[in-house]
């Protein structure tokens, strides 16, 4: 049986100022599309298995033609995409160097997926042919209406047959609609099979706490493993959870690895030290991509992780939201590959 991976979720347009400039340094904008789910898609696409990327966008929009067309460069199929009301949301993102952070504005307020209701989408002709579905914490922290559409699209997935994925991705500034992340985020939990978050998104949207201390620079295994059990225990369903680890000494020097847990076995990747980095936006959900992927195409947890790992590593040197790297490329990395050698 053909493996078909669906991702659902809001698509934007992605405007920031060239190199590593401020916003409006100098009075231009570089823009491409982005989103968190739409990210998955396109990386999990890259890696060789088929993909749909589901949302709602503005009808009569030609920025919404052009993202389509973008979708099918990535080979990801965009034609079950809905036409709605509202417009097409925005982000700003100003890339952090060194001490200075990275800084995201959005402006997505009465976007086309912000608008839509339940029933929106026809899930029975969205999923049809779908192995796995993939979505994000970000969609339900869009709006209330939102929210609801996000809970149908994982009930209508489960019923359906299809695995559940989902990536936490807690976003304080998104959550205004009236419930909190931690108030409605335990509910879609119920609907998935695999987890994926950091930290914080399973203190902010579970309300499930760790004694690790994530700014101090040292990881602590042991917190971690006792945080993941804690996730699965609170969620009978759950088959495992995947948590990023990230030590952030500075915007341009990072420490990167991840554990997971499925329940019979902890299990921590290889480390990576990336210095000088060009974009970490999109570095998560590239890590969500290879895990989606790895679970689907490769032999075993371990590897889905190495997998994981190493492909959101080398996102972290790509600008843009999108995952631009083969299997093989992220393959050559966990074998040893990551010297930056010339290749020739």
């Amino acid at each position: 049986m053909s493996k078909l991976i669906i991702s659902f979720g809001e698509i934007m347009l992605r405007l920031a100022p060239p190199n590593f400039e401020r916003f409006l340094q100098s009075p231009q904008f570089l823009a491409t599309f982005g989103g968190g789910e739409a990210n998955v898609a396109v990386a999990v696409s890259g890696f060789g298995l088929p993909t749909r990327y589901l949302t709602v966008l503005p009808a009569n929009n030609a920025l919404s033609d052009s993202f389509i067309g973008e979708m099918r460069r990535f080979d990801v199929d965009p034609s079950h995409i809905v036409r709605g009301k509202g417009r097409f949301g925005i982000y700003f993102v100003e890339t952090g160097a060194n001490q200075r952070p990275s800084k995201v504005l959005y402006d997505r307020e009465g976007s086309a997926i912000a608008l839509a209701q339940p029933g929106a989408i026809d899930w029975s002709t969205a999923l049809a042919g779908g192995t796995w579905f993939h979505i994000t914490g970000i969609t339900p922290a869009i709006s209330a209406s939102a929210a609801a559409l996000a809970i149908e699209s994982v009930k209508a997935a489960r019923a359906a047959g299809l695995k559940v994925s989902c990536d936490l991705n807690f976003r304080k500034n998104l959550w205004k609609w009236g419930k909190t992340a931690v108030e409605f985020m335990p509910e879609l939990f119920q609907y998935v099979d695999v987890g994926i978050a950091n930290e914080e998104d399973c203190q902010m949207t579970l309300g499930i706490k760790t004694e690790a201390d994530v700014h101090s620079g040292e990881l602590d295994l042991a917190q971690y493993e006792k945080l993941s059990n804690a996730v699965l225990a609170a969620y009978p369903q759950l088959e495992m959870i995947a948590i990023t680890l990230r030590e952030s000494h500075s915007a341009s020097y990072n420490g990167w690895s991840a554990c997971l847990n499925n329940r019979k076995e902890f299990m921590h990747s290889q480390h990576y030290e990336i210095r000088n980095i060009v974009d970490r936006v999109g570095g998560g959900d590239c890590f969500a991509g290879g895990l989606v992927y790895g679970l689907n195409a490769l032999g075993s947890h371990q590897e889905a992780l190495e997998f994981a790992v190493a492909s959101s590593c080398l996102k972290h040197s790509i600008p843009g939201d999108f995952n631009r790297f083969s299997a093989e490329e992220v393959h050559g990395l966990i074998k040893g590959g990551g010297s930056g050698r010339v290749q020739r």
